[in-house]
């Protein structure tokens, strides 16, 4: 009798649900898809517009809808004949769906094929409703042996015109 009596107060002491830790886990958090190995392109009017590469891409619908690229991300610029035009990579990023911006942050890198720079950056913004890239940090450009700094980074989201704010450095002018 002592044995069973001794079972069962260990049981009843033992199996109980802490209801805070069962709210802890709320669903309105948790990812609707965690994709891997993404690879998506975007288009308008049947012209490939850029090629975004992701080893895993996390989607949330709450408390606002949101993509996050938690390792990271490359972004291809295509002209029209899918010619690359500029590379911007980072190592996180995230898409907000209603604000129509991806941020890219931490270790940024944006190569303009065009004219061989290339930027790096903490930050960088690209607001597709205003067909805009853009970043208020500490710029650093390289091409070649010719390095400059500046103050913020703006382009076009078609990179036509890349520019770096207050830029300043040393360079080489022929005449």
């Amino acid at each position: 009798m002592l044995p069973c009596l001794l079972l069962q107060l260990i049981l009843l002491t033992s199996c109980r649900n802490d209801m805070d830790r069962i709210l802890f886990f709320d669903r309105a958090d948790m990812p609707l898809q965690t994709l891997e190995n993404v690879r998506a392109l975007r288009s308008s009017n049947g012209r490939s517009q850029m090629l975004i590469t992701a080893p895993s891409v996390v989607m949330y619908g709450k408390p606002e809808k949101k993509t996050v690229y938690p390792s990271g991300f490359e972004m291809r610029i295509l002209e029209s004949n899918d010619k690359q035009v500029a590379n911007i990579r980072a190592n996180y990023a995230v898409s907000f769906e209603e604000k129509n911006t991806i941020e890219a942050r931490d270790n940024v890198v944006v190569i303009d094929f065009r004219t061989g720079d290339t930027s790096y950056l903490q930050s960088l913004v690209w607001n597709s409703a205003q067909h805009r890239i853009f970043s208020t940090d500490s710029v650093k450009s390289v091409n070649g042996q010719r390095v400059t700094y500046g103050d913020g980074f703006e382009s076009d989201d078609e990179f036509t015109s890349p520019q770096i704010l207050h830029q300043r450095g040393t360079m080489t002018i022929d005449e």
